[in-house]
């Protein structure tokens, strides 16, 4: 159930045959960017695609009061801001580092001509804009008539998935300030600190040093009210 609202398109690099993964690599510059760093910001007009070698970035929107809503977290693997350069629009949210990323380019005159030369990275591409309507949809629809403590849960729930796929051989820590978590989950800090406090009462996570570590999934599911 939690593949509804969790975004991730890692498949995008790792399923194409090495011709094609060789046509990216080729032109892709590579670019170090720093904490707090935005890729690019809504309303922009798009002049390539993205990927995300190293790091974490936040893609979020901003309401008219000024209120930020995180919409996916992208880790190591991803492609990202295709979405508006296959639309032919401007970018419809920000994109933002959550820690030190190097992050690759590439250029939309390059992304057309691999699209033609590769009708399989197009069909993923296909694919992966399908997802991401379909979970775009699923956490709109949470954040309207769930109360905070479900969408808390579910938040902790989406974020262990998201981590997770980075190694599976490690235990998976949640680090992710308290603000943008709450921007997540669509409430106050004070909210969230008080229902993370109480997660932590009942035995559902472990909070050390600002990480959280999930313990009881049971629990956290029937909260998130997934079944």
């Amino acid at each position: 159930m939690i593949s509804k609202f969790t975004f991730n398109n890692q498949y995008l690099f790792d399923e194409l045959p090495e011709y094609e993964k060789h046509l990216l690599l080729e032109v892709m510059k590579s670019k170090k960017y720093r904490k707090h760093e935005a890729i690019f910001t809504d309303g922009t007009k798009p002049s390539g695609i993205y990927y995300l070698n190293d790091g974490k970035i936040k893609k979020y929107k901003v309401d008219n009061d000024g209120r930020e809503q995180i919409i996916y977290i992208y880790t190591s693997g991803e492609f990202f801001g295709y979405s508006a350069i296959l639309s032919n629009e401007s970018y419809g949210d920000t994109t933002l580092t959550l820690e030190n990323s190097i992050i690759s380019f590439i250029s939309e005159e390059d992304f057309w001509d691999i699209l033609d030369k590769s009708p399989i990275f197009s069909r993923l591409l296909l694919k992966s804009l399908s997802h991401e309507f379909s979970v775009m949809a699923n956490f709109i629809a949470i954040l309207s008539y769930r109360t905070v403590r479900e969408r808390a849960a579910l938040s902790l729930l989406i974020l262990h998935n998201k981590y997770g796929s980075l190694n599976d051989t490690e235990e998976v820590l949640i680090s992710l300030s308290r603000i943008d978590l709450s921007n997540m989950v669509g409430t106050a800090r004070e909210t969230l600190t008080r229902i993370l406090n109480d997660f932590k009462q009942e035995g559902l996570i472990h909070i050390e040093e600002k990480k959280i570590k999930l313990i009881n999934f049971k629990q956290l599911v029937h909260i998130a009210n997934l079944y």
